[in-house]
C-alpha cells in the first residue's frame, strides 16, 4: 500500500498566533488529501528580518498555546506532524525542539543536536544543543527517522537512524539563503537518501532570509 506524504511551506511571521493558525491551515489541507506523514519547516513560532533572536524570545513550553492549537488540530485527522519550536531551556536559552504529534498526542521530541555555528549566524549563542538522537516513529508499518536543518550536513546521523531500522528521514528546515544554497541543500538531501538508501522528506521556511 502506497504511504502519501506532504510538506508545508511558508514564510513564518513575527506572531505566534498568525503561524500557529497558518500551521493549522495547512494541516487541514494535508488532511482532505489523505496524507499520512506532513512535515512543516523549522522554528515555527516567530521569525523576524530584523531581530534574529526573536525565535528564542518568543519560546513557549510544549503545553503551550501554540502547540496547543496544533495538537486541537492533530485531533481531527490520522496524521503524524512533524514540527520544530524553540522551548525554554534556562533563562533567556532554549533547545531547537522537533515534536511529532499523532491524534493530538506528542509521540516523540528531539532536541537538534547540531546547531548552526557558520558565517554570521551563530545558534548556540542561544541555543542548547540536544544530547541524544530521537527514538524512531512507525508511521503506517515504515520507521521514520528525525532531524533538524544543519544535522543534514552530519552523515552520521541519518546512518546511525538507517542502521537502527529507518526507512523515511525527515527534515523541518530553515535553509540560509545565499550563493547556490539551493543547490548545497538538494544535493545534501539527495546525499543523504543515497548514503542510506532511505526516503527523505524535507520542509524549508520561505521568508526572505531562507529558501523554501
Amino acid at each position: 500500500m502506497a504511504m502519501l506524504v506532504a510538506a508545508g511551506q511558508f514564510a513564518v511571521t513575527s506572531v505566534w498566533e498568525k503561524n500557529a493558525e497558518i500551521c493549522a491551515s495547512l494541516m487541514a489541507q494535508a488532511a482532505e488529501n489523505d496524507v499520512s506523514l506532513f512535515v512543516l519547516p523549522e522554528a515555527l513560532l516567530a521569525r523576524d528580518d530584523h531581530d534574529a533572536d526573536l525565535s528564542v524570545k518568543s519560546a513557549q513550553l510544549l503545553e503551550g498555546e501554540f502547540l496547543g492549537r496544533l495538537r486541537r488540530e492533530s485531533k481531527r485527522n490520522m496524521m503524524t506532524i512533524i514540527l520544530t519550536i524553540h522551548v525554554p531551556s534556562t533563562p533567556g536559552r532554549a533547545w531547537n525542539m522537533l515534536v511529532a504529534l499523532q491524534a493530538g498526542n506528542i509521540v516523540a521530541r528531539y532536541a537538534k543536536l547540531h546547531l548552526y555555528d557558520a558565517f554570521a549566524i551563530q545558534e548556540s549563542r542561544h541555543v542548547d544543543a540536544g544530547n541524544e538522537i530521537a527514538p524512531l516513529l512507525e508511521v503506517e508499518g515504515m520507521k521514520v527517522g528525525l532531524m533538524t536543518c544543519y544535522d543534514l550536513l552530519f552523515p552520521e546521523l541519518a546512518l546511525a537512524q538507517a542502521l537502527q531500522g529507518a526507512e523515511i528521514l525527515v527534515l523541518p528546515a530553515a535553509w540560509v539563503r545565499g550563493p547556490l544554497k539551493e543547490h548545497h541543500w538538494s544535493t545534501l538531501l539527495a546525499a543523504r537518501a543515497l548514503d542510506t538508501t532511505c526516503y527523505m522528506v524535507a520542509a524549508g521556511e520561505c521568508g526572505n532570509k531562507n529558501i523554501g
